[in-house]
């Protein structure tokens, strides 16, 4: 099981450059990916896209890259673009006005957040060719997906556990609805016979065909054996699911659903009060297990 929170950080060298990626992401219904890397390295957005894309099939991702060069010649092959910065930097104070005004504190950015920013640094020159430094980066992404690949699982595997328990839980009070169903059924045949009895000595007007067939639908209308069963399956399902290595989120949630949908009726055939706690116990475990199976993958 892999958990779709995570964080990884790496930094790197090459190409006359220094780089620092930061790689992070939280639970979502799909896959966003949001990049934030340099625009003057022709392709590189592209490949990093597709590389992400094959490690993570879901949740909120973002990917920052900074890079500063760590040679006085590859440096002076970009010029900063004034009327860009100008807007930047003019941007940047709106925006800290508005946080003061708010009350809130922002963390002061640095002079490589700025230059990290779009359309900050132009190519004094057509011809620099930014293929050596693409490759660099690109050759340094696999450690760094493989760190936050290792980190969800970790999350995944402590997820796990949690579920499981979870589901035990669920399938030790759905064995117990069964014995309470067991125990209450010489009482409720008890309690027909005295209602009958009570209505046939007030009256000998009774139809014995539709007398019958009120008796089969109160009969219908308390059975909870189809829900019970449909909780055992669906226990072993989500059992399935957790061995299960391909992402299994997206299944699990909607087994919540099914999960919930037979504590519910559960709850409203009750007709007695040992029932209705073990169906409130099983929608209190269900609505726990599926704020956990919102972080799966």
């Amino acid at each position: 099981m892999i958990s779709m929170t995570g964080f990884a950080a790496r930094r790197g060298a090459g190409a006359g450059h220094a780089w620092t990626w930061d790689l992070r992401a939280v639970n979502g219904k799909g896959f966003d990916l949001r990049l934030r890397l340099p625009d003057w390295i022709d392709g590189l957005e592209l490949a990093v896209r597709a590389e992400v894309q094959k490690a993570v099939t879901r949740g909120n991702v973002s990917l920052t890259l900074k890079i500063a060069a760590d040679d006085a010649r590859e440096a002076s092959a970009f010029r900063l673009n004034a009327a860009n910065m100008v807007a930047a930097l003019a941007a940047l104070a709106e925006v800290e006005d508005a946080a003061r005004r708010a009350g809130v504190t922002l963390h002061p950015p640095t002079s490589t957040d700025l230059l990290t920013l779009r359309g900050i640094l132009d190519a004094t020159a057509q011809d620099v060719d930014t293929s050596p430094l693409r490759q660099a980066l690109l050759a340094d992404l696999p450690a760094l997906l493989a760190d936050f690949a290792a980190m969800r699982a970790t999350e995944g595997a402590a997820l796990a556990s949690v579920i499981a328990a979870q589901i035990d839980q669920i399938a030790a009070l759905t064995e117990a609805a069964r014995s309470e169903t067991a125990d209450r059924a010489a009482t409720q045949a008890q309690t027909l016979r005295d209602s009958v009895a009570r209505v046939l000595a007030v009256t000998d007007a009774v139809d014995a065909g539709r007398l019958a067939q009120e008796l089969a639908l109160i009969a219908v209308k308390t059975d909870v054996t189809e829900e019970l069963d449909r909780l055992t399956a669906h226990v072993a399902a989500a059992r399935a699911h957790l061995a299960d290595p391909a992402p299994v989120g997206r299944k699990l949630d909607f087994l919540m659903q099914e999960f919930m949908r037979e504590a519910n009726t559960l709850c409203s055939k009750a007709q007695s009060l040992a029932m209705t706690r073990i169906g409130l116990d099983l929608k209190t475990v269900i609505d726990q297990m599926r704020e956990q199976v919102q972080n799966v993958e």
